[in-house]
């Protein structure tokens, strides 16, 4: 062979090998697909233990995948929840320096409490998840429900129905339903707007941006990031009629923590004046609690469907073999428990949400009690990706949990709402402090998972109590916590 064919050989081998690299390193990124609901506490699903709901295709992630069912969100800053879960979300950061961020994303412009002026715009840095998804090679997409201060159109690849919020409610949804009156609201009517404003169910819009993402995804070599966020089952808590006549109000079992009215709702700033808990009347009744659930489990049923009509478009795609899907939730929600409608409280059913990974080397039909948050979503995607996950990322990789590592997971869980509320818990007790009343509650979560029960009624647990008011300290550092709630309680910080 002559030089120059032995020249043009190697070039061409070497182009070819090249080529394949960047074929297998491309088929080594993962796909991930994150599907994000709002306000879904984490026993809404049938095959976690709710036998009283329809969730076929909720249930055929649980079959399929890992579920972490002790996975918490760490609080907020604000009453709309919401809004504190999705930056510590996006920004990788606990709660207080997450308030931090989204203020600095807000800008000089925002009216609200500025970020100290070192605090980086997370924006322009490039260190929102999706940006840092797409530095590693992702096309990235989203639609519906964002409520952060970044900008989803700049920082996406392709944005549709960028949500702020939540759809309209009306006055007509409010302090309803009272027993022997007509109420006149009706969840199946689009003559009330909210998730019908459009023309168009908002869960059926956003299933059907995710199918049409995933079909131009099945024509794409690159992998994708995509970010699917549900408004359901957050109010107004509109679905088809079909969904309502699954649940009839007589069937619909009342929680045995109901309650009239919770005692410390003023208290701890989750008052009658709040907007969540003006949804239903007080004193809550067990009929009111009864038709509120009702409508809560109808559009959990009914955003179940749009679930899985995305599952069925991945598995069209040709990429659900090399895709790892995340479901969760921004928040659980009380509707009825402890007296309260609202997800601004302490207790487990607001504070701990849904977490299922589904995907490749992901045990099926799993579930680990490890101590999670729903923010290590975050971290686990940017590992997968082999992404950069820059220095001030907080949260975890729930791949040790999942691997079944020691040391995975968080020794203890913070929690947190404005200043009237703080909390910790280590798996079998929690402690729940109420600083502006002052008052501590201590539960035993194994023996008494439904918090009814203070054993700070009895003298023998205040060592427990200290002890954990001791975790609670030293949590603070981290999350950015700078409320003294010690001296409300000099008896537990001795």
């Amino acid at each position: 062979m002559s030089p120059m064919n032995l020249l043009k050989t190697s070039c061409l081998l070497f182009a070819l090998l090249a080529w394949t690299g960047l074929s297998i390193q491309a088929e080594d990124k993962p796909n991930v697909l994150f599907i994000f609901a709002d306000d879904q506490t984490f026993h809404s699903i049938h095959a976690l233990g709710e036998e009283g709901i329809e969730t076929p295709n909720l249930d055929r992630l649980a079959e399929r995948g890992t579920t972490f069912t002790h996975a918490y969100n760490m609080g907020s800053w604000s009453g709309a929840v919401c809004v504190a879960s999705r930056h510590m979300l996006n920004t990788g950061l606990f709660v207080w320096k997450a308030e931090q961020a989204a203020n600095a994303l807000r800008g000089k412009g925002g009216k609200k409490e500025q970020a100290p002026a070192e605090t980086p715009n997370f924006q322009e840095k490039g260190w929102m998840w999706s940006q840092l998804m797409k530095k590693a090679g992702y096309d990235t997409y989203f639609t519906g429900k964002w409520h952060v201060q970044a900008n989803a159109e700049k920082i996406f690849d392709v944005a549709r129905h960028v949500r702020p919020g939540m759809p309209a409610q009306t006055p007509e949804g409010y302090n309803r339903p009272i027993q022997g009156q007509e109420d006149v609201w009706n969840p199946a009517d689009p003559k009330f707007g909210g998730y019908w404003e459009g023309g168009k169910h908002w869960s059926e819009v956003v299933a059907d941006d995710a199918t049409e993402y995933l079909g131009m995804a099945s024509k794409d070599e690159d992998p994708f990031f995509m970010y699917i966020a549900f408004n359901a089952p957050h109010d107004p808590r509109q679905s088809p009629q079909e969904y309502l006549d699954k649940y009839p109000v007589e069937k619909m079992a009342v929680p045995v923590n109901f309650l009239p009215e919770y005692p410390y709702n003023e208290g701890m700033k989750s008052g009658r004046g709040l907007r969540d808990e003006k949804l239903a009347p007080f004193p809550r009744t067990e009929y009111a609690v009864k038709v509120h659930r009702r409508e809560y489990y109808s559009l959990i049923t009914h955003l179940d469907t749009q679930v899985g009509r995305v599952l069925d478009a991945l598995e069209a795609s040709g990429k659900a073999d090399n895709t790892y899907i995340f479901y969760s939730a921004d928040h659980g929600l009380a509707v009825g428990h402890h007296g309260l409608i609202g997800k601004q409280n302490m207790f487990d059913h607001s504070v701990r949400v849904p977490l299922m990974v589904v995907g490749p080397g992901i045990p099926k039909g799993k579930q680990i009690d490890t101590r999670v948050y729903l923010q290590d979503i975050m971290r686990t995607s940017l590992d997968l990706a082999k992404a950069e996950v820059p220095e001030h990322v907080q949260f975890k990789s729930l791949m040790p949990a999942i691997e079944g590592k020691e040391g995975s997971g968080y020794d203890s869980i913070y929690g947190a709402y404005l200043d009237g509320q703080r909390a910790v818990t280590n798996g079998e007790y929690k402690l729940i402090l109420y600083p502006l009343v002052p008052k501590a509650l201590l539960f035993n979560l194994k023996e008494d998972p439904e918090e009814m029960e203070n054993l700070l009624e009895d003298p023998q647990y205040e060592a427990k109590a200290k002890e954990l008011f001791q975790d609670l300290l030293k949590l603070k550092p981290a999350t950015g916590d700078e409320l003294d709630f010690e001296s409300a309680f000099p008896e537990l910080n001795g």
